[in-house]
């Protein structure tokens, strides 16, 4: 992602969502895909790695509500029955964000900060020459490919639920998870797949309702400790509402979820050294 400004937030959404604003970052990498079950077991592999889930020995499960499952965890992400047999290219949920801080280091990234995921979502500001022009353009665009609804003209964009809130739909093709990279109708201005749908994916950010309000207006992190960490993204059981690539939501960094998953990021690679004449 290239270093400049990008139209962050949104005044037509919900009241956490505001104000929209122009923001400046650096430059910064952001993976193209969400992490699957089979890089995660690569790093389980190698490090030992054992999960929040399986150290507490239940997890999260989504059905018409969240429940407590005993047994969920990112082998079986459903609980004891269910089984990644098979989705090796599925993204893996199940990790908190502690488990998902570990794995991009280890990978040696990290975790993207709010501003970072959204702009990686969004693409950059649509220079006008009129500030608040570029802004009202901005906020025409609803999700990552733009004002359409996920699923307009027939065309598929996301893997999500119905479109009345919030349940487990199939007509896309997969009752929850679905291969990353399925929808290359949704990709974001910068060529990001899976950012609207399929599995919400954990930040750096602890979670402020007025964040958007506070934080400066040039590489913003909320550091502030807060009891919850921001994910982004919407998922498989969500409606089209809680797809869109300004929608925030929260959950507490030791939950581990089988709507939610891994996208790593890493600070902009040094300029390649030039060899003496």
């Amino acid at each position: 992602m290239p270093a400049g400004p990008f139209a962050m937030g949104s005044d037509a959404g919900e009241a956490n969502e505001a104000p929209l604003r122009r923001v400046t970052l650096a430059a910064f990498r952001i993976d193209r895909l969400e992490t699957t079950n089979a890089e995660f077991a690569a790093f389980v592999l190698v490090t030992g790695h054992r999960t929040s889930a399986e150290e507490r020995g239940w997890g999260w499960v989504w059905t018409d509500r969240w429940r407590r499952v005993d047994g969920a965890d990112w082998r079986h992400p459903h609980g004891p029955a269910s089984t990644i047999a098979g989705l090796a290219t599925h993204p893996v949920v199940q990790v908190s964000w502690h488990d998902a801080r570990a794995y991009c280091a280890w990978r040696g990234k990290r975790l993207p900060s709010e501003a970072e995921w959204e702009k990686a979502a969004r693409g950059a500001i649509q220079e006008t020459g009129k500030e608040n022009e570029a802004l009202e353009r901005a906020e025409v665009q609803r999700y990552p490919w733009g004002a359409a609804s996920p699923r307009a003209a027939g065309m598929q964009r996301a893997n999500y639920g119905s479109d009345a809130c919030c349940r487990p739909d199939e007509s896309d093709g997969h009752l929850t998870t679905a291969p990353v990279g399925s929808y290359p109708r949704g990709t974001s201005p910068y060529g990001v797949l899976d950012m609207a749908g399929n599995v919400w994916e954990w930040t750096e950010d602890w979670y402020h309702p007025a964040a958007y309000r506070s934080l400066p207006d040039l590489n913003p992190v909320m550091r502030a400790p807060s009891g919850e960490k921001v994910i982004r993204g919407g998922g498989w059981g969500n409606d089209a509402y809680g797809l869109r690539l300004t929608y925030r939501h929260m959950n507490d960094p030791s939950f581990s979820l089988d709507m939610v998953g891994i996208r790593c990021a890493a600070d902009a690679e040094p300029p390649a050294s030039r060899a003496l004449p």
